[in-house]
């Protein structure tokens, strides 16, 4: 199963201008919408998918994202700054809007990043970064709506939205197709690593790839300019929507 990581205390936390503004980024990060009313459009919190405040391998953790930004992304075509990708986050996943050039929230969660990321290398990996992947190739997304119904819908409930406080996982308060968990694969490595949330790991590879593809099947929100998306081409096979670039799948 998957290890969990324990909640830092208020006391990890240095009490300097530096450990208070992390501090307060762990606080947007993790209570989004309350932090963010304004730039948060969905029932999602950051830490929805960056489990364990960021810090639990396989489940895209932020140990040592400030050592590996800047960084060139395919689906934009250019390189981007953390900065960018948070904004990206907010816009594709949270169903709402970018912050501002300069906004204190956003220094306060590149504060709470470098606090996590202390002592990585620039540009070196981390364990467990990103998402695993899954060795199942075919899916099968009425094996996944069994799996949903017998593992997934008693907190997630059997329509997808979610039993407060846990996350929508389609419809009107879930990410949008534009996420990078709309995608069928990406969602199969996070389920396989990290659900059903109390008892992670007991669902095997195809039966977490059958249930991504259920979940990525169901309807949400769309994203506005989704089709300009790997503009130079290279868009994986699972993305859900058309682009413009070379196809080239």
């Amino acid at each position: 199963g998957a290890s969990i990581v324990a909640v830092f205390a208020d006391t990890a936390f240095p009490k300097t201008p530096l450990g208070s503004a992390a501090r307060h980024g762990r606080a947007v990060l993790t209570a989004t919408r309350d932090s963010l009313p304004e730039y948060v459009g969905n029932g999602l919190r950051c830490t929805s998918c960056h489990l364990d405040e960021g810090r639990r391998p396989f489940a895209m953790p932020w140990l040592g994202v400030s050592a590996r930004y800047p960084q060139y992304r395919s689906r934009s075509a250019r390189v981007v700054t953390v900065e960018d990708r948070v904004n990206d986050c907010l816009e594709r996943s949270l169903a709402g809007k970018s912050l501002p050039p300069g906004d204190e929230r956003m220094r306060a969660i590149e504060a709470y990043f470098a606090f996590i990321s202390a002592g990585t290398p620039v540009g070196s990996s981390t364990r467990g970064q990103g998402i695993d992947s899954v060795h199942a190739s075919a899916s099968d997304t009425v094996a996944g709506q069994s799996v949903f119904g017998a593992r997934c819908a008693r907190c997630h409930g059997a329509d997808g939205a979610g039993i407060p406080p846990v996350t929508p996982v389609w419809g009107e308060r879930s990410f949008t197709i534009g996420a990078g968990m709309a995608r069928r694969l990406t969602a199969a490595g996070f389920i396989r690593r990290n659900m059903p949330f109390d008892s992670a790991g007991v669902l095997t590879d195809q039966e977490a790839l059958d249930v991504a593809a259920y979940i990525t099947s169901r309807p949400r929100r769309d994203f506005a300019g989704k089709e300009r998306d790997w503009p130079k081409g290279g868009a994986p096979a699972d993305v859900p929507y058309r682009t413009l670039g070379p196809q080239g799948r």
